[in-house]
């Protein structure tokens, strides 16, 4: 991280809007500094993308770089909560951002009205300093975690199904990448899938927090485990995780 002399200074409005947050013991100015300095992507910003970048706008990270195709459905909103009743029909991002600059006019966005593919990926993240990956096909995580590998930048990985979670954070070189926990896509995994807004909201704060602590240098990040929950019966699980030796994607990573 950058020293504390070379972090743009917050204003008196930051100051004020920020003044709970920073009173967290280790995070004070130089965390918030660091937020306003950050770029984050994500990708896809529905369910649980929807809540990171909201939560990181509220937090007063200074740039997020946003990923998601379509336009708005009636399905999407019972989870996708930066989606509007009103604006159905109409392009998600354009909601996206609107409802993005409500909370913080001061955010510096990069919408791209595209889903994450191999084609758009490392041009994507070339523009963040880390990503959060949200989204819920095999194949667009795979080509995050790929290009996260290829560019040597931090990863929070994070998925839902039904009641249930998961999340790990992935440094390239260090710890396990996506493809040493699934060096294939489950074949059961599908694009449409039992979800309660509750819970990708609950994964998408988890995310957010993990993206805060990975900027700011703040607390333990989940990194070498992966963390697992059930909101059916509050059960949570964190089980050590460990780099495949045979991983095409990221052993390379270790190669100077």
């Amino acid at each position: 991280m950058n020293e504390p002399s070379e972090l743009p200074p917050l204003t008196d409005e930051e100051q004020s809007v920020y003044q709970w947050q920073l009173w967290v013991e280790g995070f004070g100015q130089v965390g918030q500094q660091r937020l306003k300095q950050a770029s984050v992507m994500v990708s896809r910003v529905g369910g649980v993308g929807g809540l990171v970048a909201f939560q990181l706008a509220a937090a007063g990270v200074g740039k997020l770089v946003l990923a998601h195709a379509g336009d708005i459905k009636p399905s999407d909103l019972n989870r996708q909560l930066l989606m509007t009743h009103d604006a159905i029909g109409t392009s998600r991002m354009d909601s996206i951002c609107t409802r993005l600059h409500a909370l913080n006019p001061r955010l510096q966005l990069v919408p791209v009205a595209e889903n994450v593919s191999e084609d758009n990926a490392d041009a994507l993240l070339e523009q963040a300093d880390l990503v959060v990956d949200c989204a819920p096909l095999f194949p667009e995580r795979f080509a995050m975690n790929a290009a996260a590998v290829r560019q040597r930048k931090p990863l929070v990985e994070c998925a839902m199904y039904e009641l249930e979670a998961q999340i790990t954070t992935i440094i390239p070189g260090q710890t396990p990448c996506l493809r040493c926990l699934f060096p294939e896509a489950p074949p059961s995994w599908r694009r449409e899938f039992p979800v309660f807004g509750a819970v990708s909201g609950t994964v998408a704060c988890m995310a957010a927090m993990e993206a805060i602590k990975l900027i700011a240098g703040l607390g333990d990040p989940l990194t070498g485990r992966w963390l697992q929950f059930d909101l059916r019966d509050m059960s949570f699980r964190s089980v050590l995780i460990e780099r495949n030796p045979r991983c095409g994607t990221c052993q390379p990573a270790t190669q100077e």
